[in-house]
């Protein structure tokens, strides 16, 4: 997003080797970086060389995707990973996701202002209800209803915010002449209670350089987009055209307004997937042999977005004149304009997968400063 000039840029940060299931067996990338938070520390220093401005980490709280062939894309752990990674930079932002239906608020609060002071106040917390059942088990909990999962969700950040005000911004002294280390009148417990969670309080953790963390917030749907109205300072959206991410901006600042907030305060992050290299064939040439053992299962998939029915056999040709005099693109799929508009360009089937449309943020795809604007999700 553009604001007084200047694009801000979120990296996401997952699993050691990209975005894409199969990277792991990737030329020149070490199959083991999935426990390698050095890799992490690299990747983290290169984004912050190239002026990120904060690196972005989701979570799932269960074993996903096909580890038979594809790596899990989430990093081992969130907080621990931004803690390897706060030493070893200066400026970069560092915001992971925290369930607030699977966490207490003072264990949240505790985790990202530690963080905070530990970064020298770089920390934002994206805080995210969870809606998996298989996350559920891992607690040995099932999924509550979506509305007590959202009231749980206000209230833990309510209290983590209170928590991080425990203590007054002049309340640790540390006077060596004196011996007086804090000042406890100025260090109060909180006592909240809430119809789901509560705390005491206070923290023991002293204000940081930035007072409190940053709230993002990635939810969708009317109960996500309020929470965020009320507590977001960052949005990450989901978006597959300028005009969507316009419009999903602005209904953010709305639900600004309406919870009595300046709009301005809620930034909104659209995500891109770019495949960047000298031309837009070598980009594409990086996508098929990354899309090499997953491209097959998606054809069926893409020709659902098109009102097609296409099978593997077709994975290497374009689509016939027939094929695209019938294709439509899926009112379903808010990926399939794109799908349909990279079709009529005469790619082959595997090439169009290639251009990601059924990747889950846009893709732009060639050389660096070449794409046109109509391809690119961010938003001013």
């Amino acid at each position: 997003m553009t604001v007084e000039g200047q694009m801000i840029l979120g990296m996401h940060l997952g699993n050691g080797y990209g975005s894409q299931g199969s990277a792991w067996r990737a030329p020149g990338v070490d199959p083991a970086n999935y426990t390698s938070f050095e890799a992490q520390v690299r990747y983290a220093k290169a984004a912050e060389r190239g002026k990120f401005a904060f690196l972005f980490l989701p979570d799932f709280l269960a074993l996903q995707g096909d580890v038979d062939r594809e790596s899990p894309m989430i990093t081992l752990e969130p907080m621990m990973t931004l803690a390897a990674i706060a030493r070893e930079t200066e400026r970069i932002g560092l915001v992971a996701t925290g369930s607030t239906t699977f966490n207490e608020p003072y264990n949240l609060a505790r985790q990202f202002k530690a963080l905070d002071v530990m970064s020298n106040g770089r920390a934002g917390w994206n805080a995210v209800t969870t809606s998996d059942p298989a996350s559920a088990a891992n607690f040995g909990q099932a999924i509550a209803p979506r509305p007590e999962r959202y009231q749980r969700a206000q209230e833990s950040i309510q209290i983590a915010q209170a928590l991080w005000g425990s203590w007054r911004q002049d309340a640790w002294i540390k006077d060596t002449t004196t011996g007086r280390f804090a000042d406890p009148a100025k260090i109060q417990p909180i006592n909240m209670q809430g119809e789901y969670v509560a705390s005491r309080g206070p923290l023991p953790i002293p204000p940081s350089e930035q007072g409190q963390p940053v709230i993002f917030s990635a939810g969708g749907g009317g109960n996500g987009m309020e929470l965020a109205g009320r507590y977001a300072n960052g949005v990450i959206g989901a978006v597959f055209t300028i005009e969507d991410a316009r419009n999903q901006r602005e209904a953010y600042r709305e639900a600004a307004r309406r919870a009595g907030r300046n709009p301005d305060e809620v930034k909104f992050f659209a995500g891109l997937m770019p495949a960047i290299a000298s031309t837009k064939r070598a980009a594409l040439d990086r996508r098929v042999a990354l899309g090499e053992k997953i491209f097959p299962a998606r054809v069926p998939y893409l020709g659902s977005m098109l009102g097609l029915t296409l099978d593997v056999t077709q994975l290497d040709k374009p689509l016939t004149p027939s094929q695209l005099a019938a294709a439509q693109a899926s009112p379903f799929d808010p990926r399939s304009a794109r799908a349909l508009e990279v079709a009529r360009e005469g790619w082959t089937v595997r090439d169009i997968l290639a251009h990601g449309v059924i990747d889950y943020h846009p893709t732009p795809v060639g050389p660096p400063f070449a794409w046109p604007a109509s391809s690119v999700g961010w938003s001013q």
